[in-house]
């Protein structure tokens, strides 16, 4: 099993021998259930009470730590080698997140698809969402809601294909696609530039298929919208509640790395708004070390899945939570 940076619970640590026993028992090794920070996330799934939540790995980002969070002291990344891969930079997954519950399904996000990311940020590649998709044996079509945490390339990749005709169709052609209006207006306007999509290959097919909402809207059975802008106008965290009281936050890009919930005083190169962004954080953490909480992050290496727990110190930290994993990352970085 993999070491991770803060102690596991005992619950945790149980779920880890048991599995680990079952698999000794086939004579077949056992697939950790932990991945490390400075990896390309495998693709894993958490069941939360009534609800399964899968992270479909679309493609590999390797984000340059100073281009990308500029307010990160370089002494920190010295301190820490264990944060950044062998490149020297730091490992951030693209994806969706498929959450399933009595025979529906939900998509968040849609990856980075063909898009790259700024050489100023880092690098990528990516393309796979729909493969990984057909691997896992979900079709598109059993998909019947797609909802976006904010209008970025890498959140937005795989909305849309183009059809032989060269017109940009649904990639899930029965879900409804849904965005927060405060999100959609700024883009529609063209004032947000940094990360938006392209304008004919998703803005435009957007505009007419699109549902908007408003903060605190029930997009799903059992999931609202809590609007957390900051890294964008109207940046969406997106709220699940399963069965026995627990909840999961999928919260976007209001943190890229584990150590913005020790400094949420950190910002990202990208965030519009800084102010905004720390204001959502103090927001987000309030919920994260809540009892019975789980979240799921779309950018921290192979660590996805987590609770936020106060350390001996009293600050936030990140623990991974044992994800079983079902494929290994369908694209590397070479």
């Amino acid at each position: 099993m993999t070491d991770v940076p803060y102690p596991l619970s005992r619950r945790a640590v149980l779920r880890g021998a048991a599995a680990t026993t079952a698999h000794a028992a086939t004579d077949r090794p056992a697939a950790p259930l932990f991945g490390a920070l400075n990896e390309q996330s495998a693709v894993r799934t958490l069941t939360v009470g009534d609800t399964r939540l899968t992270y479909v790995v679309d493609g590999a980002m390797e984000l340059d730590p100073a281009g990308f969070l500029p307010a990160v002291p370089a002494a920190y990344w010295r301190e820490h080698p264990e944060a950044l891969n062998g490149s020297g930079r730091i490992a951030a997954s693209a994806g969706g997140v498929l959450v399933e519950r009595g025979g529906r399904r939900l998509l968040i996000d849609a990856g980075l698809g063909g898009n790259v990311l700024s050489p100023a940020l880092g690098s990528s590649r990516a393309g796979a969402l729909l493969r990984t998709l057909g691997r896992l044996r979900v079709p598109p079509e059993s998909v019947d809601t797609v909802a976006f945490t904010h209008l970025h390339t890498d959140h937005t990749g795989l909305g849309f294909r183009t059809d032989g005709g060269g017109a940009p169709r649904k990639a899930f052609p029965r879900a409804d696609y849904l965005v927060a209006a405060a999100e959609w207006e700024p883009f529609w306007r063209r004032e947000v530039e940094v990360g938006a999509p392209s304008w004919d290959g998703f803005m435009v097919p957007m505009s007419k298929v699109l549902h908007r909402f408003g903060d605190g809207a029930e997009v799903w059975p059992g999931v609202t919208a809590l609007v957390t802008p900051g890294h964008s106008p109207g940046h969406t965290t997106y709220v699940i509640s399963a069965s026995g009281g627990r909840q999961v936050l999928v919260f976007g890009d209001a943190f890229h790395t584990p150590v913005q919930l020790t400094h949420p005083e950190w910002p990202s190169g990208p965030d519009t708004d800084s102010d905004g962004v720390r204001r959502a954080r103090e927001t987000l953490l309030a919920r994260l070390l809540r009892p019975r909480t789980h979240a799921f992050a779309f950018h921290f290496g192979d660590q996805a899945f987590g609770r936020v727990v106060r350390d001996g110190t009293g600050a936030a930290r990140w623990r991974p939570a044992p994800a079983r994993k079902l494929l290994p990352p369908p694209i590397r970085m070479p």
